[in-house]
Parts: C-alpha cells; sequence; structure tokens
C-alpha cells in the first residue's frame, strides 16, 4: 500500500470514528440536553451553571474579571450599538450599603442578620438598558449571559438579580442608584451577583416541551 493511500485509509476511520463516538449521558439532569459530547467544552459549561445564592469571601482575580467582562461586550447586539450601560461594584463599603437599604426597603430592617442583596458575592454587576431603541433589553440579556457562562468556564458562580433594581428604581433607591452614574437615557434592567460558589445546587428541571419545531 502506498503512502497516499494508508494516508486516505486513516483519514476515513477517522471520520468514521468521530461520527460514531458515544455520547455521555449527564445523570440527574432531568430536562437537559439527554447527552454531551465529552469533548465540547462549550455544551458542558452551560448546561452545568446553577444560579448560586451562597459565596465564598473570596475575590475574583483581575486577569480573570477581565476575560469574564471582555466576553460580555463582545455579546450579539443590535445594530452594533452596544446599548448597554455596565457597572461593576466591588466596594465592600458600596455593597454594605446596598444590603442595609434594601433590607429596610423589604422590611427586614428590624431582624438581626442583614438582608444580602447580592447573597453576600464579592462582586455585584448593574446592567442597565438604552430607553431609546426598543431592541436594548435583548443586548442587554445576551451580555449578561455571556458573562455568566464566561464565568462558569472560570470556575465562578453566579446569579441573575431583580429584587435589588425594583428598589433602586424606587424612589428610596435613588441615592444609591445615582452612585452608579447612569446617563439620563439609560434605566437600570437587572443586576449579576459573581464569586467563587459555596455551594452546589442540584439542577431544576427543564421543560422542552415549550420548545416546538413549526413546520
Amino acid at each position: 500500500m502506498n503512502t497516499k493511500a494508508l494516508l486516505s485509509l486513516v483519514a476515513g476511520i477517522s471520520l468514521l470514528y468521530s461520527c460514531h463516538t458515544a455520547p455521555v449521558s449527564r445523570e440527574g439532569e432531568t430536562g437537559a440536553a439527554d447527552s454531551v459530547v465529552v469533548k465540547n467544552e462549550v455544551v458542558n459549561t452551560i448546561l452545568q451553571r446553577r444560579s448560586i445564592r451562597k459565596y465564598k469571601p473570596q475575590p475574583i482575580e483581575k486577569d480573570k474579571w477581565a476575560q469574564i467582562v471582555e466576553c460580555g461586550v463582545y455579546a450579539p447586539n443590535g445594530k452594533g450599538l452596544e446599548s448597554w450601560e455596565v457597572r461593576v461594584v466591588d466596594n465592600p463599603r458600596l455593597l454594605a450599603s446596598i444590603d442595609s437599604a434594601y433590607s429596610r426597603f423589604m422590611g427586614k430592617g428590624q431582624e438581626e442578620t442583614t438582608l444580602r442583596a447580592a447573597y453576600g458575592a464579592p462582586v455585584l454587576v448593574f446592567i442597565a438598558c438604552d430607553t431609546t431603541y426598543d431592541l436594548s433589553q435583548v443586548d442587554c440579556g445576551l451580555l449578561g449571559g455571556n458573562m455568566m457562562i464566561a464565568a462558569q468556564s472560570l470556575g465562578i458562580g453566579s446569579c441573575c438579580l431583580g429584587g435589588i433594581c425594583r428598589f433602586l428604581n424606587e424612589p428610596e433607591g435613588r441615592e444609591l442608584l445615582d452612585e452608579l452614574d447612569f446617563p439620563e437615557t439609560h434605566k437600570l434592567l437587572y443586576a449579576i451577583a459573581f464569586g467563587y460558589p459555596d455551594e452546589e445546587p442540584s439542577p431544576k428541571p427543564r421543560d422542552m416541551n415549550k420548545v416546538r419545531t413549526v413546520e
């Protein structure tokens, strides 16, 4: 057998093997994809991500945080407008002020333990949408999704937050909202907590019947 024929045979065997590689089952992840190819790290990362509500005090390294932010701003966005405005809060003083004010707003101020708006995460990201662009909320959602998946790939947990933004958009939260210094064209939409997980939540079932192919 000449060299060219041998190389063709090897290539054919490799292709045949790759087409028939058995996927690995993800036991216990009801409603997630039934199987995931082992080497597809992107799919694995997406399916392994959980909302984290308990964090270690360990700070996020600057180089890792830079990667997370970069992945966020590389999200798809309408007309290339990058219509979001993002504010990162990692100052312990400001985080404590947010917790304290949020607790009073929620009627928890009389309790011994202050309600923690971001579950004790060391980094809290606020994302605002452009009120002059009707699809800015979509852009903002895509940005946040990219950031959370990037964080997961680096071993960093996350959790989307809505309650804290309802508070900040109320008159009682105006002073703290002003500290975030969003332009007048933008409205605070949601927030994301980031930090190293101190828990391992079980996956929740997902209803795949909500997705249908229209023929």
